[in-house]
């Protein structure tokens, strides 16, 4: 999926980086949002979140190990995500369509992006005590567009460990194929598989500071814990896909307006 793009190439990753988006499915690029912008794009999703301004998603609501059991139990409206962030903040968009996340994403897409507004486009809010662990999945299980080659872009606005929720990855396994049989009702890999416990065996976490980027591929195998400390991670993130991949008319992926950077 890397090709060449005429840009500066400050604004590209080098070959080493390239390289290891290829074989790995991911790479992170870091310092790769200022702090003030990072202080903005923060300060607007604590604002959002004290208002719980709509539309968003609560925990409750994805039924993921830890999270409450229903709206009405104890923790019920904690929020999972902050949803349409590009519409959401004007830091978040300037952020998402900059100059230099459209170059790299091209580098990494082979051609002219497209940021989806149906998948991703939100803040992340991961809180301590009913923030729910994300089991090992591959975000194109849900998703349909012409060809499964998307790049989802996920910007860490302070520290993010094991510890705190961070990211854990399997590297590589964005070219490779997992038996039906692997997976579980919703497409998380089942542990209890010796295959698959072989394959989890290799997870490595993600460590990212405020203003380093992860650039992950859609088929790339990731998860992450519960936050254990005793402050809310936000974290935001968005998909680009390449103009010569569109989504499947009549699906989800479909549903929303795009923005071609």
């Amino acid at each position: 999926m890397v090709g060449n793009a005429a840009r500066d190439a400050t604004s590209l990753f080098t070959p080493a980086e390239a390289a290891q988006f290829a074989a790995e499915g991911y790479v992170v690029a870091r310092g790769f949002a200022s702090s003030d912008l990072c202080a903005r794009i923060r300060d607007a999703g604590i604002r959002d979140l004290a208002a719980a301004k709509a539309p968003l998603e609560y925990e409750a609501s994805v039924g993921y190990p830890g999270a409450p059991a229903s709206i009405e139990a104890a923790g019920g409206r904690t929020v999972r995500r902050l949803l349409g962030a590009v519409d959401r903040d004007a830091a978040m968009r300037d952020w998402a369509c900059g100059a230099d996340t459209a170059a790299r994403m091209a580098q990494l897409l082979g051609g002219r992006p497209v940021l989806s507004r149906a998948h991703h486009n939100c803040m992340m809010t991961k809180h301590p005590d009913f923030g729910s662990q994300t089991n090992w999945h591959r975000d194109i299980r849900y998703w349909s567009f012409e060809r499964p080659e998307l790049v989802s872009l996920w910007l860490a606005l302070g520290p993010e460990r094991p510890e705190n929720g961070g990211l854990f990855v399997l590297p590589g396994t964005h070219v490779m194929e997992i038996e039906p049989q692997r997976y579980d009702g919703a497409k998380f890999l089942r542990p209890e598989l010796a295959a698959n416990r072989d394959l989890i065996a290799t997870k490595r976490a993600v460590a990212l500071e405020a203003g380093d980027a992860l650039f992950f591929h859609s088929r790339l195998f990731h998860a992450a814990g519960r936050n254990a400390s005793t402050a809310v991670k936000f974290s935001l993130v968005f998909t680009y896909r390449a103009a010569d991949n569109p989504p499947v008319a009549g699906t989800r992926s479909a549903a929303s307006p795009e923005i071609f950077l």
